[in-house]
């Protein structure tokens, strides 16, 4: 006997249950969300990235003596508050690369998300223990950086956990109805 949770149960004599593609349809929805959210992710960082060239909204860029490759020389501020130099600027463009072709796979959109929020977790932990103001400060980050670090490496990560749990709760029920 069907029970009261059962939408095929409910459903009128001349109507059948859900169709094959309704069963379909909503873990495809759920894990072309999850590929939306990585490709934002991806163009955010994209743009960041470029903005980083861009006098004006890049402080302090000296193309007079040309931009600082990388290292603690570097006096260019995104938005006049985020240390950035040419390296910094061309890591957001490839982690933004990465995450558009992780994108086109849900299973890599997990792995990118795990292993992006582990290194931005990292490299806010070197933030904090290198001296700011030495060679090893090659990337180079101050403390406005350290901080958008941690935020952006817990937010992948649980952004990472969340659709984790979406993808195997949606798998969980394509097994169930399936049988």
């Amino acid at each position: 006997m069907a029970s009261s949770t059962d939408p095929s149960a409910a459903a009128p004599p001349d109507q059948e249950g859900p169709s094959d593609f309704d069963k379909l349809r909503e873990p495809l929805i759920g894990r072309l969300s999850m590929q939306a959210v990585a490709l934002l992710f991806a163009a955010v960082f994209v743009l960041v990235g470029i903005l980083g060239f861009l006098p004006g909204i890049t402080q302090h860029l000296l193309f007079s003596t040309g931009p600082r490759f990388s290292g603690e020389h570097s006096h260019a501020m995104l938005f006049g508050v985020f240390m950035v130099s040419v390296l910094h600027n061309l890591v957001h463009i490839a982690y933004g690369a990465i995450g558009a072709v992780a994108s086109f796979f849900a299973g890599t959109v997990r792995v990118y998300f795990f292993a992006g929020g582990l290194v931005y977790l990292a490299l806010f932990v070197y933030g904090l223990v290198i001296d700011q103001h030495t060679a090893a400060n090659f990337v180079p980050v101050n403390t406005a950086d350290n901080f958008l670090h941690l935020g952006l490496g817990l937010l992948m990560i649980l952004t990472g956990l969340v659709l984790h749990v979406r993808l195997n709760r949606m798998s969980a029920e394509e097994v169930r109805d399936s049988e």
